[in-house]
């Protein structure tokens, strides 16, 4: 099989981002002006690379994200609710902080970063993963060499992981960007990172992820 290489993007700077709430599968927040201004430059970055497919999750701010990608690379979007962020059930819409009032024996399950464990309504770190890598492997395997795809921050996260291999609860030594370019590499089977937290389209540079981002 060819080998497929993936520009993985996390959206642009929403509301939520700014007040560090959790935004998630379900929840969802507008881009700020920066953020807009954040997928504008993306688009015009995106639009030098030799791209042949644009697939995005369907949540409202990867659209917002994904619509000026499109533009001008001139494709369509194939959107998807497979690439969704995870699943955080009545977690969604809080802060951490509001998390750790209202819910303090599942925040404290939640921060342990067991795999298993889910939150109230929502979903597993695993069910995530295993959700996630299905979807990429779709996208890697689908004839296109070379593809975009607009996600979100825990979407990145469960990829970098994956790639190196690292335990979902080591602590996180990477940055997870807004408008962020990442390379991923499929190849016999195997994934592989090209390079990873590119911003240097972005004048103002990026704001990291917070989980549910």
């Amino acid at each position: 099989m060819a080998e497929t290489r993936i520009i993985l993007v996390r959206h642009g700077e929403t509301e939520w981002n700014r007040e560090g709430r959790i935004q998630g599968y379900h929840a969802d927040s507008r881009l700020t002006a920066a953020g807009e201004e954040q997928a504008r430059r993306l688009a015009a970055r995106l639009g030098r690379e030799p791209l042949r497919a644009l697939h995005s999750s369907d949540s409202g701010r990867a659209r917002q994200t994904a619509t000026p990608v499109a533009t001008a690379l001139k494709l369509d979007v194939a959107y998807d609710a497979a690439l969704r962020e995870r699943s955080y059930g009545v977690f969604e819409g809080r802060t951490y902080e509001e998390l750790e009032r209202e819910h303090p024996d599942a925040y404290r399950k939640f921060r342990s970063r067991d795999p298993g464990y889910a939150p109230p309504g929502g979903e597993s770190g695993e069910q995530f993963r295993e959700r996630i890598v299905a979807a990429l492997e779709r996208i890697a395997t689908a004839g296109a060499e070379h593809a975009a795809v607009i996600t979100h921050g825990g979407v990145l996260g469960v990829m970098h992981r994956h790639i190196t291999r690292t335990s979902p609860q080591t602590k996180r030594e990477y940055a997870l960007l807004n408008a962020s370019i990442n390379r991923i590499v499929y190849s016999t089977g195997r994934w592989s990172i090209e390079a990873w937290g590119d911003v240097a389209h972005l004048a103002a540079g990026s704001g990291d992820s917070i989980e549910g981002a």
